[in-house]
């Protein structure tokens, strides 16, 4: 009963009007568009740093970072991304998403803590294409919405965890 009491003060804290906002949302919205990208139909790539997105899906501190960083291009196709690898999957190959799944932990300090896992290598017969990826997003509230403050990866070989706001200071500063 106790962890149930947590759980709803953690959705009501996500609240500015009296009921509990979904602080997956924004998750789910990035998760779904990485998900059609990789998947085997012939679907446009979706950007999940374009503006609409960048508008309403991440926090203020967030989208700072990507336009200081969005100022130091990878080699790609567009030449405006500061990423030359997909930040979702962790890599520039992936098959279609498998084994999906999402769990919000409580708020914590502001914070909620959506877990995502994931199988991106399936369709391949390398040993590790049964190993999931995990990445964590950090949701906060922001004028009474959740909004993705930071997305974190595990990386598989160091067992450390990324930050991809980390990450968008180093490219800022020309790294």
């Amino acid at each position: 009963m106790k962890i149930f009491a947590v759980v709803i003060a953690s959705l009501i804290a996500f609240s500015g009007i009296g009921h509990a906002a979904d602080i997956t949302a924004p998750v789910k919205e990035i998760m779904e568009a990485t998900k059609s990208n990789w998947a085997d139909n012939n679907s446009d790539w979706t950007d999940i740093f374009d503006a609409s997105r960048l508008d309403h899906l991440y926090s203020r501190d967030f989208v700072a970072r990507y336009q200081a960083a969005a100022q130091f291009p990878a080699v790609d196709d567009d030449g405006i991304s500061p990423f030359d690898y997909d930040v979702i999957v962790n890599g520039q190959h992936a098959c279609p998403l498998e084994d999906l799944t999402m769990a919000a932990a409580p708020v914590v300090d502001g914070v909620a803590e959506v877990t995502v896992r994931f199988r991106k290598s399936a369709c391949s017969d390398a040993p590790e294409a049964k190993d999931y990826t995990t990445v964590h997003f950090l949701v906060v509230d922001e004028g009474g919405k959740p909004v993705i403050d930071d997305i974190v990866t595990e990386n598989i070989e160091t067992q450390a965890r990324d930050s991809l706001k980390a990450t968008m200071a180093l490219i800022a500063t020309g790294q």
